[in-house]
């Protein structure tokens, strides 16, 4: 634990101790830290106390409670999406947005599932979400499209919450792609059979599986666009 001007024979200010000055931003920072390391779940008040080297009552006092905490973590990690420009058509923008916003949720393992959970706060989401429906306004989707962005919105954290867990299990995950990869040569479940193919051809190619969650992100994000492209030409009536 740190020093602290509370105790005997000690500085009686962090400045005469020699210790930096403990502000919201560097509690947020060190949780967002912690984050990374760990997991948004996976830390605790006294551990982020330790890491601004304070007491976990000066974490009440500056930012408040643990949730109080993770949640000004999650407006963080939110602010660092880079916003495609506003003048891509609505599938790239959304496209470009989805695969920055994975490539930061995957830093910080937890926050694509809290997310998925509470949604954004409109503190930290306002600019995003403002431009991304008035892109999907622009290409015609009309009074859907705030509906149509959080079904997109919905779809990435869910996915990269899922990535998350699996990759704390790859080696579960190896594990169940071989037992899948056993039943290509079943003749009476060939729908089993041609799902084994593609896992054992996932499996044994290095390559393939080093991409696996790449890819797999890729196909969803895609097919999802497919679907809300789908559903733009049944607005239009084309």
């Amino acid at each position: 634990m740190a020093n602290s001007a509370a105790l005997p024979g000690r500085p009686r200010s962090r400045d005469a101790a020699g210790l930096p000055a403990v502000t919201p931003d560097r509690i947020i920072a060190a949780a967002l830290e912690l984050t990374a390391q760990h997991g948004l779940s996976n830390w605790t008040l006294r551990q982020l106390a330790a890491a601004v080297e304070a007491y976990p009552a000066v974490i009440y006092h500056h930012v408040g409670d643990r949730d109080a905490v993770v949640n000004a973590v999650v407006d963080r990690v939110i602010g660092m999406y880079p916003l495609p420009p506003a003048e891509l058509p609505w599938r790239d923008w959304f496209r470009m947005l989805f695969t920055e916003q994975r490539v930061v949720l995957s830093k910080y393992p937890g926050v694509a599932r809290r997310l998925s959970v509470n949604g954004p706060t409109v503190h930290a989401a306002a600019t995003t979400v403002d431009r991304g429906v008035r892109a999907l306004q622009a290409a015609g989707f009309g009074d859907e499209a705030p509906a149509i962005y959080r079904f997109l919105a919905n779809l990435v954290c869910l996915f990269v919450s899922v990535e998350d867990d699996q990759r704390c299990r790859s080696d579960m995950l190896a594990r169940n792609s071989v037992t899948w990869g056993e039943h290509r040569d079943d003749p009476e479940l060939p729908g089993l059979a041609a799902m084994s193919e593609s896992v054992h051809a996932l499996g044994t190619d290095p390559d393939r599986w080093e991409n696996y969650f790449n890819e797999q992100f890729d196909y969803a994000m895609e097919r999802g666009l497919d679907g809300v492209a789908a559903r733009l030409a049944a607005i239009k009536g084309t």
